[in-house]
C-alpha cells in the first residue's frame, strides 16, 4: 500500500445547529473538524489506507483538537506544523436540500512552510492536492507549488481537487482558473464538481468540458454529480457511474470521501501507470468511491460521517 500525502488546510467547521437557514439567521453552532485535504486523509485512513497530512494549525486549543482528531483516525501527522497564528475557522449552515452556506475566517493554514526533507518520501507515492485555500497566496501557496514540483521529479502519482469556494475568491474567478491550470496540466487524476468543471473549462456541456481539461493535460477526470453519481472521463472513455440511493442530510465531505476512497484503491495497485487503460477496474473503483461519498451524506459533519472499510469493501 503506497503512502498518500494530503496537503492543504485543516480547520474548525462551526456547523449550524438549526439546519435549513443561511448563516445570517443562525445563532448556535457545533464545533467539528474540517478542511478538504484533512477530510481526504481521514477517509483514506478510515478505509485502511496510509495517509500523511501536511498542513498548519495554530498553537491553540482548536489546533490541539484538530490534530487529536487526525491521530485518532490513524492519519500520520508527523509533517503537520503549528503556528502562532490562530487556527483557521469555517462557519457552515446546511440548507434543507443538504447544500452548504460557507463563511471562512482564515488563520494558521496559510502559514505552512515548505519542508525540503519531505521530497524523498514522494518517491513512487501518491500526492493529493486540495486547493480550497492553497492558491490564495502566502507561505502555503509557495509550499504547495514546491511540493507539486517535487512530486513531478519523484515519479509520484498526483491528484488535484480545486475545491472552489466562492466566498474565498470574491469575484476573482479568473485568477482562480489561471492558478489551477498548471496543476490540471500535470496531474494524473483531477476531481471536479460540475460547477468547477464548467468554471475552469468555460464549457457548459460536460463532454466539452472534459475534452478541454484533457487538452490541458490531465488523463483521468472525475466530475461528481451528487445524487446522479460521477462522470468519469479518460481520453478513451466517457461514462456516468450512478450513485447509491440514500437520504442525504449533509453533503459536507462527500466529495472528500469519494476522492479518498478512490485514491486508497489506487494506492493498492502494483502498477498505477496501467490504471487508465484498465477500464473495468477504473469503473469498479469509481463505483466504490460513489458509495463512500453517498454514505457520508447520511450523517452530519465530514469526518464523523466517513465510512469504514467494512461499509465499502464487504
Amino acid at each position: 500500500m503506497k503512502n498518500i500525502y494530503c496537503i492543504g488546510e485543516l480547520l474548525i467547521d462551526f456547523v449550524a445547529e438549526k439546519q435549513g437557514n443561511d448563516l445570517s439567521k443562525v445563532t448556535e453552532f457545533t464545533k467539528k473538524a474540517g478542511g478538504a485535504p484533512a477530510n481526504v486523509a481521514c477517509a483514506i485512513a478510515k478505509l485502511g489506507g496510509k495517509s500523511k497530512f501536511i498542513g498548519c494549525v495554530g498553537y491553540d486549543k482548536f489546533g490541539d483538537f484538530l490534530l487529536d482528531i487526525l491521530e485518532k483516525h490513524e492519519v500520520d501527522i508527523s509533517l503537520a506544523q503549528r503556528s502562532k497564528t490562530f487556527t483557521t475557522l469555517a462557519f457552515v449552515s446546511i440548507a434543507d436540500e443538504g447544500e452548504r452556506d460557507f463563511v471562512f475566517s482564515r488563520g494558521a493554514d496559510k502559514e505552512l512552510v515548505y519542508d525540503p526533507s519531505v521530497k524523498v518520501g514522494f518517491k513512487k507515492s501518491i500526492l493529493h492536492l486540495g486547493a480550497a485555500t492553497a492558491l490564495l497566496g502566502g507561505e502555503l501557496e509557495k509550499a504547495y507549488g514546491r511540493y507539486f514540483f517535487d512530486a513531478l521529479t519523484q515519479d509520484t502519482f498526483i491528484s488535484f481537487d480545486p475545491n472552489f469556494r466562492g466566498d474565498l475568491w470574491k469575484e476573482n474567478e479568473v485568477n482562480f482558473i489561471k492558478k489551477c491550470l498548471p496543476y490540471i496540466e500535470k496531474s494524473h487524476l483531477c476531481k471536479f464538481s460540475l460547477e468547477e468543471a464548467e468554471l475552469i473549462s468555460g464549457k457548459k456541456d460536460i463532454y466539452e468540458a472534459c475534452d478541454f481539461l484533457h487538452k490541458v493535460g490531465t488523463q483521468i477526470i472525475t466530475i461528481t454529480l451528487g445524487a446522479k453519481g460521477t462522470f468519469l472521463s479518460t481520453p478513451t472513455l466517457k461514462e456516468t457511474i450512478p450513485s447509491f440511493n440514500v437520504n442525504p442530510i449533509d453533503t459536507t465531505g462527500a466529495g472528500d470521501a469519494f476522492i479518498g476512497c478512490l485514491l486508497m484503491q489506487i494506492a493498492a495497485l502494483d502498477n498505477i501507470n496501467e490504471l487508465q487503460e484498465n477500464v473495468p477496474l477504473l469503473l469498479e473503483m469509481v463505483k466504490k468511491a460513489n458509495k463512500a461519498g453517498a454514505i457520508t451524506t447520511t450523517n452530519f459533519g465530514a469526518i464523523p460521517a466517513l465510512p469504514t472499510k467494512e461499509m465499502i469493501f464487504n
